[in-house]
């Protein structure tokens, strides 16, 4: 909570940080006592589940918007929580591959930059053309699909209580949308992650851990939705195949 601004932008239970950080010091147990029962059952409560969608009017573009969502604080709290347990998850059992960059400890931008350079530079010295490739996901957080995580992670042996408290937390998730003349109206969100999680970023790489591959004499990185696939060769005529 020490890194969470006191004055963040108005959330749907208008609660700001800064009473819930003078809450947890006068007794922190008074946070996590509702909702560290609920946890090893694979459950998070429907109420905590709902946002606000603030749409934006693009600068210079006509007709053209983009929505912020604002979740409840108290739930982006216990979502923080549950990011640690889930890194800690992730850790032991080599949930995410080594060559994923972003949203991880000490794993940042300049580290991807980094590794690639001397990957290139490594195949570069036997005299060898090399070419990458690079792909990025698109709307890779919005697109996200409940049913699908919830199978991969099953199939990386990830705790039962984790995947079914992430599966709770993923469905039936509604947003308002907040704009001048709105009905407020809440509508079932089906599809991809609310804006401002402290979790999704990680579940975001659990997702795409699958798409890294093995390349013979290459090597595939990637931050976050940004993937890169750098193959050498004698040629760059014949890398075209294999990128």
């Amino acid at each position: 909570m020490s890194k969470s601004s006191p004055f963040p932008a108005a959330h749907p239970d208008c609660i700001p940080y800064s009473l819930w950080k003078s809450v947890n010091c006068l007794n922190p147990d008074i946070l996590l006592n509702p909702l560290a029962p609920l946890v090893p059952f694979g459950y998070h409560p429907p109420a905590l589940k709902w946002a606000n969608g603030v749409v934006l009017d693009k600068p210079g573009k006509a007709a053209s918007f983009r929505i912020i969502g604002l979740l409840k604080i108290i739930s982006k709290i216990l979502e923080r929580i549950m990011t640690y347990i889930l890194l800690n998850i992730t850790g032991a059992r080599n949930l995410i591959h080594p060559n994923q960059c972003g949203s991880l400890q000490a794993l940042s931008t300049f580290g991807a930059y980094i590794s690639l350079a001397h990957k290139v530079r490594t195949r570069q010295r036997p005299r060898l053309r090399v070419s990458s490739l690079f792909l990025d996901i698109k709307a890779g957080f919005n697109n996200i699909n409940a049913a699908t995580l919830r199978t991969s992670l099953l199939e990386m042996h990830t705790t039962y209580y984790m995947v079914d408290w992430i599966s709770s937390l993923m469905w039936d998730r509604t947003c308002t949308l907040v704009f001048q003349g709105s009905p407020n109206t809440a509508a079932l969100v089906s599809v991809g992650t609310p804006q401002g999680s402290p979790i999704f970023p990680l579940l975001l790489l659990l997702y795409v851990a699958p798409l890294h591959m093995s390349i013979p004499r290459g090597v595939m990185l990637s931050y976050v939705d940004d993937f890169s696939r750098t193959v050498p060769s004698s040629s760059h005529r014949v890398i075209i195949r294999p990128l």
